[in-house]
Order: C-alpha cells, then structure tokens, then sequence
C-alpha cells in the first residue's frame, strides 16, 4: 500500500485531470501483482527519460510504434501532451504481462477506435509493413497491418541483437531512440558509454536532436532523426 500511495502521488503534479491516475487505480485493482512493477515503471528517473523525450517529439509523428513498450507509460504521457501529434500508437513488448496492463493504463484511448493498442511481439522478429495478431480484453483475436512512419524505442539497452533490429527499420523512418550507460544491471546488455557511442550505433539520414540526461545513477542518452 504504501508503494501504492508513493506511485499515484508522484504522478498528480503530472497528470492533473487525473484521467491517468484513475486508470492505474483501476489497474492496480484489476492486477494486483503488478503493483511493484508499476512503481519502477513510475519512478522520478522513468518519469524525467519520458518527460524529456515527450518535450523533443518533432509534431507530425503519424502512425506510432513503441517497441518495448512496457507498461504503455509513455504512450499515456503522449497522448495527455498537447503538443504532440499523431494518428494512432502500437506499444509491443516481449513480455506477455505487458498488453493487458498497458491496455487498462491507456483504457481512454483504447476505447477510442485503437488509438492505442498493445501487443505481445519480439521486436526482433518485426518485419515492414507489420502483419500481427493482438487481442481484445474478452479474450479474442484480431488480425492487423500497420506500417509505422514512426518508430520508439526507450530500452536500446536491453535489445542483445541490436544491429538486427536496426537494420530491419525501413530508410526514411522518423526514429526516437533511448540508451544509457548503467553497465550494473544484467538485464542491460547493450549500454553506451557515451552519447558518440550511441550515435555510431543508430546512424539517422537527418538528425533533429540529441542529447543526454543526468539522472542520479546514470545518463540517458537520447537521438531523434530520420533513418
């Protein structure tokens, strides 16, 4: 309870309307289990990374794919922004507990013709245009093609086989990519150790911001172009 009471407060200076914090109560309600993982997903250093990146976001982004979208935390800040425009948002993660939780957080849009809808994908195994199945809370399939103009990826660290999945983007992709240099956790196997080593890993036609963010125990390291 605690932790509970730590994550939904920590959200109100960014979620006002409450429109957000009301779907992680019903969250947290509907999976209980999941109230730790949602914590670290809500942390300052999570918060700030995504904050930022919401703020650099170039205006037109079109059709969005978020890979290793988690939670869909992201995808809630995006569509509570103003600034930022686009068509629809697909959240992919490799993990199976993340499409129902990412689902309920973002319930609004959901509800809203899809504009935002999870999936349970290994992102290496992506290939353009995206023909996938997804599924509807009661239980049953759907088939879809998407063909993102955008393309997000907030975990590069994680991603073993990056060069694969890089490759594999289409040329004149707009790119937001995220790394950092946190060597400690196992679970980081693709760190950079500087923003030059980031930049060499993700080469982009056109370059519309980078830069890096301290946050107490390590950088981020962010770059937003077009493939």
């Amino acid at each position: 309870m605690n932790n509970t009471v730590q994550l939904l407060n920590g959200l109100e200076f960014l979620y006002p309307d409450n429109v957000v914090i009301n779907q992680i109560k019903r969250t947290l309600q509907k999976f209980p289990n999941c109230e730790n993982a949602l914590v670290d997903a809500y942390s300052i250093g999570q918060l700030k990374s995504k904050s930022w990146l919401v703020e650099n976001l170039p205006s037109d982004l079109g059709t969005v794919f978020i890979c290793a979208g988690w939670y869909g935390t992201l995808a809630s800040m995006m569509f509570e922004s103003a600034r930022n425009k686009f068509e629809k948002i697909r959240s992919f993660d490799i993990d199976e507990s993340c499409a129902n939780i990412a689902d309920n957080i973002n319930r609004p849009w959901v509800m809203d013709g899809w504009q935002f809808k999870a999936s349970t994908m290994d992102i290496l195994n992506m290939t353009y245009p995206l023909e996938y199945t997804t599924y509807r809370a009661n239980g049953t399939s759907q088939d879809l093609i998407d063909m993102p103009d955008t393309i997000i990826n907030t975990s590069c660290e994680h991603i073993s086989n990056f060069d694969k999945w890089y490759s594999s983007i289409p040329a004149n992709t707009t790119l937001v990519l995220q790394t950092n240099n946190y060597f400690d956790l196992p679970e980081h196997v693709n760190c950079s150790i500087d923003l030059d080593d980031f930049s060499r890993m993700t080469p982009m036609n056109e370059v519309f911001y980078q830069g890096e963010l301290n946050l107490s125990k390590y950088t981020r390291y962010m770059r937003i172009g077009i493939k």
